[in-house]
């Protein structure tokens, strides 16, 4: 099963946003949101988002939002 981790990091490795899904479209649409909603100040500090995939649920932050 692959599910698409969705995170917005900020440059000490703190994740500060995390969505999971089992949607590719779904993923892919937050990401480009995650992207968009960094400032350009924040992406210079060294914010990023990220978007990765895993294949079990126990891979998956806990503090993450899980989307079916």
């Amino acid at each position: 099963m692959t599910i698409w981790v969705n995170e917005q990091i900020d440059p000490s490795g703190m994740i500060h946003a995390c969505i999971a899904t089992r949607n590719e479209s779904q993923a892919n649409d937050c990401h480009d949101s995650f992207q968009n909603n960094l400032t350009e100040r924040q992406k210079a500090a060294g914010w990023v988002a990220r978007l990765r995939t895993v294949d079990s649920w126990d891979e998956v932050p806990v503090n993450s939002l899980k989307l079916n």
